[in-house]
């Protein structure tokens, strides 16, 4: 399950990635949190237009990565925060399709990255993702009315965030680098002011392909792994234990 905040969020952070897993076999259920409708410059677009239009664009998006299966929330963009009200939707979500591995923005605002990475509703998703997987999806104690919803307590085995400052897993995308560009230029409406859409996004390809030599590929998409299905699960190892290994991916 990839849970994002925006429509196209999860083409720029794990869209090479998803095309890989989905590839492989494992099915992928996209959760998007927010309706979008910040999504655009032009604030003569009615908010409703512009919601349809970014709904549209993420259905054609997901589905050029394999990704059948899109749930929009429809919480208003650029207002997000980790609420009891957002952990119980993101906690509905993950009881309902029971994913093995979850995809979410990192929580933490990278004071190295562009400012972008650190959108608040990117911080705000990430941090009740992670509530939701731990320990509100597991306990079946918490938010009782989803018991009553058919939705039994569920343990996530792994959460996946961007790596930024903290990376300790490069998952080897060369053969889907270029099918994740192809999915961002989907999201039309988000370049409607550029003269070449291609080449504005081509940091996203250089990224990749900065990360590939770590591993020896050609591009490779980088994240911090948590593992979450144990509460006493392994810490971190030092720096020269996990240098040019790359962990298999794992199906959600």
């Amino acid at each position: 399950m990839v849970i994002a905040a925006h429509p196209d969020d999860a083409e720029f952070s794990f869209g090479a990635t998803v095309a890989r897993l989905t590839g492989e076999g494992a099915q992928v259920t996209y959760l998007i949190v927010t309706d979008g409708a910040q999504g655009g410059e032009d604030p003569t677009v009615p908010a409703r237009e512009l919601t349809a239009t970014r709904y549209a664009e993420q259905r054609q998006a997901a589905r050029m990565l394999g990704v059948t299966d899109v749930v929009f929330l429809g919480l208003p963009d650029g207002l997000l925060n980790d609420t009891p009200e957002l952990r119980l939707a993101l906690t509905r979500e993950i009881r309902r399709h029971r994913p093995e591995l979850v995809l979410t923005h990192q929580p933490l605002r990278s004071l190295q990255f562009p400012i972008g990475a650190s959108h608040p509703d990117h911080l705000a998703v990430g941090q009740a993702a992670l509530n939701a997987v731990y320990p509100d999806a597991r306990n079946p104690r918490a938010f009782p009315e989803l018991l009553g919803e058919g939705l039994p307590a569920h343990r996530v085995a792994e959460v996946w965030v961007p790596g930024h400052e903290h990376t300790d897993l490069l998952i080897d995308v060369g053969r889907t680098a270029e099918l994740k560009m192809a999915a961002i230029l989907a999201h039309r409406s988000q370049f409607r002011g550029s003269q070449d859409p291609a080449a504005d996004i081509q940091w996203v390809m250089e990224r990749m392909r900065g990360n590939g030599p770590v591993i020896g590929c050609e591009y490779a998409e980088a994240y911090k792994r948590i593992i979450t299905d144990a509460a006493a699960a392994a810490g971190p190892r030092p720096p020269a234990a996990r240098q040019g290994a790359e962990v298999p991916a794992v199906a959600p």
